[in-house]
């Protein structure tokens, strides 16, 4: 990694037994937001067919 006065910085990294970089991720935290977003946004699509089924009977009472 170069700086912006052009030295020269180690990047740190942590690394399991075998050498290999050790991913900074917490899985338990990713794996819980990924479910809170999904369901969050299986109740925007409810919300949307809703609206949409609500447009097309205002659009069938005007025609």
């Amino acid at each position: 990694m170069v700086s912006s006065e052009n030295s020269v910085k180690a990047n740190t990294f942590k690394a399991n037994d075998n050498g290999s970089k050790m991913s900074q991720t917490e899985l338990s935290k990713e794996i819980t937001n990924q479910i809170i977003a999904q369901d969050a946004t299986e109740a925007n699509v409810t919300a949307l067919k809703a609206q949409d089924d609500i447009l097309g009977s205002l659009l069938d009472i005007k025609a």
